[in-house]
């Protein structure tokens, strides 16, 4: 009996397991039946109000909603037995607040998903791929901050113990508006599947041609071959710099001599590694992943029409933080073309980006509306470099590094560095033109032609008749960033006649204050340089510069004048000037200041001389049997500036044959003359028309001629005397000597005093007249030697 007992038991819990078992598999046949069978659609209401409290927004599913079974993919043995449901669902639609303009924030036609079973035990929701069908969102924001995708989330007692594991997202199309107040954007962007994976290499080919084709459109064939040129040019000065860092590297790695072979074969790997990255910086590793995402865009921009396309790569790729995101984007704003190639490391994040860059536009200036960086308004450009930059919140450096572009006629070549800070970001950088145009500066300040205004889109016209620029700065961009950038212009190709060389110049931006420190360039022979403050902060504008010019030649200064051809001696003058106004006229308009000259020992022609005189026997006599110079034992100018006038407090030339003194006022306002020109001979001179020469009309169209009524005086001399006596007819064109040169000396001590200004918008004070005037009658004991004494103290160390 006792032996039979537990036997009984063993049999009787045999039985009541497999009743437990076979109860196990009735539930599970019958859930699968149930949930085969069940019409889903009944639980519509149950999911959208759940869904719709989770996100605190109206959710509803205007469609069918399944579950089916499958069996699963890719599994083997005894999983692929465990079938794993699907659901689907179709018109889903996630509403807006009320404020929007479009009643849904997302829409969708179809949804359908499978969920493995197994990994629910241990609280994983794996979902191997979601398919959707046709998504739209509507993304919105007012100007007053608020925005639709910003959900009220129902709280939660604590962090949820289920986890999500999302492998793949799939769609054939989709679509995204974006309208955005703050930054006057509206979008539609266009997004669909690419068919295949496009790898970088083949996507940096195909947009290196567009974009220099582009460059072609915008600043002509020429001009994007050489631009072509430059870049192959800095691409293999890259690579070779890479290359020679590769293998120093390579060569210290090595170690000990026995090595050298093995090293040596690791340095030409290492530098063939270099020049391919210098080359094609964005394919950097041959495991990067491929574009299989194609978007469209077009809308507007703040207000600027924007249209363009490109490439990304997979969706969940966005969540690799190891595998650096493909993108690439081809789009035309305004007329601005911008062009990129590249990668994204850890997208989620924005870790860091490295792109290869294009830009082409009508004017550099024109970036600010898109960008933000004010620049100066240019001809035609295109450019192209490699863009890196690391993502800090709050202190982002971003480099555009070692860009080769064609601005107008002239190259350009540096790096552009911009940082993120408060309270103002900051650009800064070195630029390089080895062949400037002159003619390319000219709409930094609106001086370029109405042609040209027109094709870089300003409105602004130049009065006819005006020479001085007339167009306003945009001061209310100055305050947006800060600057510090240098520019040298290494050869400078003028039209006409002046040569300029080796331009120079240190710009400076600070809180709406720009400053040259300082704008240089060397000038027939000599230098020219200022220094100038444009406080841009308020209105109106207020100004203030220094201006020196060192060792001007005279013949230089007039190449195209024979008679100057053998002038000798040199001009250095100095100027301080302050003003107010929003343009180039209107700080003219408002001068106040000092500006000072002088012209050091040196030469003249006598012919010129004899024609300022009118002598004109002896103008016949230098024509006929040939000219000699004459010196210059001094010339000197001082004008002071008052509110937009220039008045000579001392205007003249003294040569061994003539004395020349100049006054009259240069108005700035108008820009308009009207001096007079008094020649005095120092020798006896026959036949001389002896009277004031006059310079007037408009900086445009300025006029030179005779004083008619002085002139008209010595003309009825002659006939009153020729009809007492004929011979008397010739003694108002007799010219005595005149031996009164001009006082050298203190001349060269009212120029030594440095010119000076008053504070921007206050009026220049009135300073005496020089005690002697012009009318000294002794001369110093050495012109020479005075004239030299003198500019050696006042350019002492220049």
């Amino acid at each position: 009996m006792t032996s039979r007992q537990p036997r009984g038991l063993g049999r009787t819990l045999a039985k009541i397991f497999a009743w437990l078992a076979a109860g196990v598999v009735v539930l599970v046949a019958g859930l699968g039946v149930f949930i085969y069978t069940f019409d889903w659609n009944r639980a519509r209401p149950f999911v959208n109000d759940k869904v719709t409290q989770a996100i605190g927004r109206p959710f509803a599913i205007v469609g069918d909603l399944k579950v089916g079974w499958r069996r699963p993919p890719n599994e083997t043995g005894w999983r692929a037995w465990v079938p794993w449901p699907r659901f689907s669902a179709s018109q889903i639609e996630v509403a807006n607040p009320d404020w929007t303009r479009t009643p849904h924030f997302a829409t969708l036609d179809s949804i359908d998903f499978d969920v493995a079973v197994l990994p629910l035990l241990a609280h994983d929701i794996v979902i191997p791929a979601i398919h959707l069908e046709n998504p739209a969102v509507d993304i919105e924001r007012l100007a007053d901050g608020r925005n639709n995708w910003t959900f009220k989330l129902a709280s939660s007692g604590g962090p949820s113990t289920w986890k999500l594991d999302l492998h793949d997202i799939t769609f054939s199309s989709g679509n995204i508006a974006v309208s955005d107040q703050q930054t006057k954007t509206d979008v539609k962007i266009a997004v669909n599947l690419l068919g295949k994976g496009i790898p970088i290499g083949e996507v940096m080919a195909q947009q290196e041609a567009a974009s220099r084709q582009g460059s072609a459109e915008m600043i002509g064939r020429a001009g994007a071959n050489r631009l072509a040129q430059q870049a192959e040019k800095a691409q293999a000065s890259e690579a070779a710099a890479a290359s020679a860092a590769s293998a120093a590297s390579a060569a210290s790695a090595a170690g000990a001599s026995s090595a050298s072979s093995a090293s040596s074969t690791s340095s030409a790997s290492s530098a063939a590694n270099a020049a391919n990255a210098a080359s094609a910086p964005a394919a950097r590793k041959p495991n990067e992943p491929f574009y299989v995402i194609g978007w469209t865009v077009k809308g507007t921009y703040n207000k600027t029409p924007l249209s363009g396309a490109g490439k990304f790569g997979g969706v969940l790729a966005l969540q690799d933080a190891k595998r650096p995101f493909p993108l690439q984007a081809d789009v035309h704003a305004g007329d601005m073309h911008i062009a990129l190639v590249g990668t994204l490391t850890d997208p989620m994040h924005l870790a860091a980006v490295d792109l290869r860059l294009w830009l082409q536009g009508r004017s550099m200036a024109h970036l600010y509306r898109l960008t933000g960086v004010t620049l100066p308004e240019t001809p035609p450009y295109a450019t192209e470099g490699r863009f890196v930059g690391q993502f800090h919140r709050g202190a982002s450096v971003f480099r555009y590094e070692n860009f080769t572009g064609r601005v107008g006629g002239s190259d350009l070549n540096g790096t552009f560095v911009y940082t993120q800070r408060q309270p103002r970001p900051l650009l800064s950088g070195e630029l390089v033109s080895n062949l400037l145009q002159f003619s390319d500066l000219a709409p930094i300040i609106g001086a370029d032609s109405k042609a040209s205004k027109a094709k870089r889109g300003d409105t602004a016209r130049q009065p006819a008749g005006r020479v001085i620029p007339v167009e306003p700065f945009k001061t209310d961009r100055w305050t947006s960033i800060d600057a510090d950038v240098k520019f040298t212009g290494k050869r400078i190709v003028k039209q006409g006649s002046l040569p300029l060389q080796d331009l120079y110049t240190h710009v400076i931006l600070t809180d709406g204050v720009l400053e040259f420190e300082p704008l240089q360039f060397g000038v027939a022979g000599g230098r020219f340089a200022t220094r100038l403050s444009l406080d841009g902060s308020g209105e109106p504008l207020k100004a203030r510069g220094t201006i020196t010019a060192r060792h001007l030649k005279l013949k230089e200064l007039f190449p195209k004048f024979k008679s100057m051809q053998s002038a000798l001696g040199e001009i250095n003058g100095d100027a301080s000037l302050s003003a107010t106004g929003n343009s180039p006229a209107a700080l003219a308009a408002t001068s106040n200041g000092e500006v000072k000259a002088l012209v050091t020992q040196g030469t003249i022609s006598r012919l010129l001389m004899e024609a300022a005189g009118l002598n004109v026997a002896n103008v016949v006599y230098e024509k006929l049997f040939g000219s000699r110079d004459v010196n210059i034992n001094c010339a000197a100018a001082d004008f002071v500036a008052t509110n937009g006038v220039l008045d000579p407090r001392v205007f003249a030339l003294d040569t061994d044959d003539a004395v020349i003194n100049i006054d009259g006022p240069i108005d700035l306002r108008n820009e308009s003359m009207d001096m007079k020109v008094h020649p005095h001979t120092k020798g006896f001179r026959v036949f001389s028309l002896r009277s004031p020469l006059y310079v007037k009309g408009t900086f445009q169209n300025p006029h030179v001629g005779v004083d008619a009524a002085a002139l008209a005086l010595r003309g009825g001399a002659m006939v009153g005397l020729g009809l007492i006596n004929p011979f008397m007819a010739l003694l108002p064109l007799v010219a005595p000597s005149n031996n009164k040169p001009l006082p050298c000396d203190q001349l060269f001590a009212q120029i030594r005093q440095r010119p000076a200004a008053p504070p921007p918008g206050q009026k220049m004070r009135a300073l005496p007249q020089p005690a002697s005037g012009t009318k000294a009658v002794s001369p110093p004991a050495s012109h020479g030697d005075a004239a030299q004494t003198g500019i050696q103290s006042l350019y002492k160390g220049s």
